[in-house]
């Protein structure tokens, strides 16, 4: 199991830079930054990770095909890339609603969008001319004059991860990623995922082994249980409020449970979250505990197929703190 973080850039960027220098310090592989209009820009975010560190890979996670142009992603990625002297990860998804009615974009055909993205961003990575002529993604001659290794003595072959929820867009992950990111935190989720990765690897002449599966989990660790709990519900409301019915229906959450979350979160009432969210609900969409528990619950979801666990919001109820205490338990696995 390789462990990599979630960093929302919502902070001063310098503060993102601090908590990052601490997660290599403590282990993690991999950190990945979110990429939101709404937050500090994440390309120019990472840029500053990039020289803060030393080892540990930096992401984009993720960025989406209709905000940012293929061409701009591959440019941006592969620029980080050289001042990272290759360490660069790249995640790309299909966007978020609220982004998208926040934007009057309409993110059409998303599999087909994060299929030909990925692609003509993997094709413009090698510093050739990229001719691509797909239903959403049309480029001719398009060329990074960059990006040829023998230019910057970097790498440019940047792994590229698919986000992905539902099941057509995990065979998609599984046909054209090097890896995928999933929002999910409990080994059902991971179990079920894995049937659409093989079969979206396996029509694309791909093993499922060589594709990194990583677990982008809601992730709360104290040594008081009770403030671990306390902070991770209000980020599992959140993520219960946007489930689908069969997500729902698959860890025994009602209709009537997400409808009153979904009120209780229009109503800004996240201290009555606490109450309707049980700890038993919580525990099947987030990674939640001390030291001890956290360790056997990762260890499940290795079990389940993850071959990366992403911690994620909130962490803890103290980041700093959340940071040494997952760092002990890396030492430990």
């Amino acid at each position: 199991m390789k462990f990599g973080i979630e960093l929302v850039p919502n902070e001063p960027v310098f503060k993102i830079a601090a908590y990052t220098k601490a997660a290599e310090e403590q282990g993690f592989e991999y950190v990945w930054i979110t990429d939101h209009y709404n937050n500090r820009e994440v390309y120019s975010t990472i840029s500053v990770l990039a020289l803060a560190t030393n080892k540990i890979k930096i992401g984009a996670g993720v960025t989406n095909p209709y905000t940012r142009s293929p061409v701009v992603t591959a440019s941006s990625i592969a620029s980080v890339n050289e001042i990272a002297g290759g360490r660069v990860i790249l995640g790309i998804g299909p966007g978020d609603k609220m982004t998208f009615e926040a934007l009057g974009l309409a993110g059409e055909k998303p599999l087909t969008a994060v299929r030909e993205s990925a692609e003509a961003v993997r094709e413009l990575l090698t510093g050739k001319k990229t001719t691509y002529d797909g239903d959403i993604v049309k480029l001719k001659n398009a060329k990074l004059d960059f990006a040829d290794p023998k230019k910057t003595g970097v790498d440019m072959n940047i792994p590229i991860y698919i986000g992905a929820q539902g099941p057509k867009m995990l065979e998609t992950a599984g046909a054209v990623g090097d890896g995928v990111l999933i929002n999910g935190s409990h080994p059902d989720d991971f179990k079920a995922a894995a049937v659409q990765i093989k079969k979206g690897a396996e029509a694309a002449g791909k093993n499922i082994k060589d594709i990194d599966i990583a677990a982008y989990t809601c992730f709360s660790i104290d040594e008081d249980i009770e403030k671990a709990y306390a902070a991770a519900k209000p980020v599992t409301a959140f993520i219960i409020a946007g489930s689908s019915d069969p997500l729902l229906e698959r860890h025994g959450l009602s209709q009537e449970m997400k409808k009153e979350i979904a009120d209780a979160i229009s109503k800004g009432d996240f201290k009555g979250l606490n109450t309707i969210i049980t700890d038993a609900a919580a525990d099947r969409f987030a990674v939640i505990g001390n030291p001890e528990e956290c360790l056997k619950k990762s260890k499940e979801l290795e079990k389940a197929g993850v071959t990366q666990l992403v911690a994620g919001s909130p962490l803890g109820p103290n980041k700093e703190k959340s940071i040494k205490l997952i760092g002990k338990m890396i030492s430990e696995f």
